[in-house]
């Protein structure tokens, strides 16, 4: 029979393992990871579960689709960690959840801090009110509201966090924010291209103190961005994930998968463990049709029906009736022995050659000018010029468009 395990040393052991793999990084956010019950904001999850450094989806929308979920224990300590929050802040949280990450903003604030934190639902702010309550947190205030309104009767607030996916900056997040505040915000910068980014104030805009890959779940109300799968087999297990900046005719893609291969490789090399983030977020920006997620069940890599860079799938854009997906191979090892692997792309369709071919052109470009740089993210006051030849590239929105330099 299995020996039951406590909470307690069920947490002690998350967040050892989160410090270990530097997602904590700092003692305020090790104490909240630490003190707070996690499993009390998921009732009726086995503790172990409650626990394990996995998301848990809490609701799905009529059709199935998760609109909720406490989210994955290292991002969690990730966003913390970049959001910086100290004892006596007063906070806003876009994104109530279960509650959870209110709680452990809660624990760091402290007595003299105050939270708010906002559900469009009203069952998920009930049950993240219970969850609270039942935890014994008493600063944190629970709003039923669009999040993307923020709640202007607490502003101006030391810090804004947003737990759920944006498209856009809501104007009322820059407006509520206090002059020396911080945000922090996972935006959905171009197709499948996302990044929880940290913004402050300066002269001329909001400009980034640094990013990390990250993926939300998207905000609903006024800035809803909402997303669509189109089926790309008849058994249906590779599906694309589009965006409304993407454009996918899923009528003029039927059966694509069944015309002919075409594989170009790029001579573009990757060491193991090393993430594609900064090419993906290349393509996002350099694509007409950016980049979108290529979602595949292990049967359709089975069958032969693709070879997709990773087992979850990879990363595709579209054209038409075309179709162009990155793969990978491994490559010839360094001089000492380490391992590497090829950057590829696979195109089908009729001019899914071409696709291909211009998708492992960008990928070279990336690799031979831009690989080393860094890449910086603002919110302008004025008005800003786009020059993509130079790695300056201006994402509209309708009130505050984002720019992304590779400098």
């Amino acid at each position: 029979m299995a020996t039951l395990r406590e909470p307690a040393d069920l947490r002690t052991e998350l967040a050892n393992r989160l410090r270990a793999e530097d997602f904590i990084r700092t003692p305020t956010v090790d104490a909240a990871m630490r003190k707070t019950p996690r499993h009390l904001f998921l009732p009726g999850v086995p503790l172990e579960q409650a626990y394990a450094d996995r998301p848990v989806y809490t609701k799905t929308d009529g059709r199935g689709t998760s609109i909720s979920a406490a989210s994955q224990p290292q991002i969690v300590a990730m966003m913390l960690e970049q959001l910086a929050a100290q004892p006596g802040h007063h906070i806003m949280e876009a994104g109530a959840g279960t509650g959870y990450n209110a709680a452990l903003l809660a624990n760091i604030v402290g007595d003299t801090g105050r939270v708010v934190t906002i559900d469009l639902d009203e069952d998920l702010v009930d049950d993240a009110r219970k969850h609270l309550a039942a935890a014994g947190v008493a600063n944190v205030q629970v709003v039923r509201g669009d999040g993307a309104l923020g709640h202007p009767d607490g502003a101006p607030y030391d810090r804004i966090i947003a737990t759920v996916g944006a498209w856009a900056t809501p104007t009322a997040w820059l407006e509520q924010l206090a002059p020396d505040g911080r945000l922090v915000v996972p935006l959905r910068l171009r197709g499948a291209a996302s990044r929880s980014i940290i913004f402050e104030r300066n002269d001329g805009g909001w400009r980034d103190a640094g990013s990390e890959l990250a993926v939300f779940m998207p905000l609903r109300g006024i800035g809803d961005d909402c997303r669509r799968l189109v089926t790309l087999t008849d058994e249906q297990d590779v599906t694309l994930q589009v965006h409304k900046d993407q454009n996918v005719d899923p009528a003029a893609l039927a059966g694509v998968l069944e015309s002919q291969r075409h594989e170009t490789w790029t001579d573009v090399l990757f060491p193991p463990m090393v993430p594609y983030e900064w090419l993906d977020l290349w393509l996002a920006c350099r694509l007409d049709n950016t980049i979108m997620r290529m979602n595949v069940k292990p049967q359709a890599i089975e069958r032969g029906t693709v070879s997709p860079m990773f087992p979850w799938g990879a990363m595709a854009t579209t054209h038409g009736a075309d179709l162009a997906y990155l793969t990978i191979r491994p490559a010839p090892p360094t001089a000492d022995g380490g391992k590497l692997y090829e950057v590829g792309v696979i195109g089908h369709g009729p001019s899914g050659k071409d696709l291909a071919q211009h998708v492992a052109d960008e990928t070279r470009v990336w690799d031979a000018e831009y690989r080393t740089r860094t890449v910086r993210f603002e919110i302008p006051d004025a008005p800003a010029q786009a020059n993509p030849s130079a790695g300056h590239f201006v994402l509209p929105r309708p009130h505050h468009p984002i720019t992304v330099t590779w400098q």
